[in-house]
């Protein structure tokens, strides 16, 4: 009988886990609303620009349909990955495929999002490229779990 041994986190994965600690240190700092607000935006727009371009692409799309589709979500930087949020809980996320090692970029959900159809649904979706048929169901996705 094989034993196995935990072997602990991937790199990858305590950097996520580092980008969140210092996410939530910075947001501390900001003093009015207003200003944690702009500063978020701020920083998913920097995290986005020092992306790959393979992902950088895709994020700045994925962030330009999700602003637009549901201005009420503000963007922030969750585990050093551009999120959205809707009164300060995380409603869907962007994770670039470089950072994580992963062969695609994902749009993910949490369960903060309204996507729910029947007992089994989707809520995290491989992004490969983006085209007008991605945009506008990434566009429907938005809008449904907002509502």
């Amino acid at each position: 009988m094989s034993s196995t041994t935990y072997e602990g986190f991937t790199a990858e994965e305590r950097a996520a886990m580092k980008d969140h600690a210092l996410d939530q240190k910075r947001a501390l700092r900001r003093t009015s609303a207003a200003e944690k607000a702009a500063e978020a935006a701020r920083d998913v727009i920097a995290k986005i620009a020092e992306m790959e371009a393979s992902d950088r692409i895709l994020a700045e799309r994925v962030h330009e349909v999700v602003t637009t589709s549901a201005p009420e979500l503000a963007p922030k930087l969750w585990y050093g990955m551009p999120a959205y949020a809707l009164d300060g809980k995380i409603v869907c996320f962007f994770q670039s495929a470089e950072k994580f090692k992963a062969r695609y970029a994902t749009l993910g959900f949490s369960d903060r999002a309204a996507l729910d159809d029947g007992t089994l649904w989707p809520t995290t979706f491989a992004l490969t490229k983006m085209t007008p048929e991605a945009e506008a169901r990434i566009s429907a996705l938005v809008e449904q779990a907002v509502s």
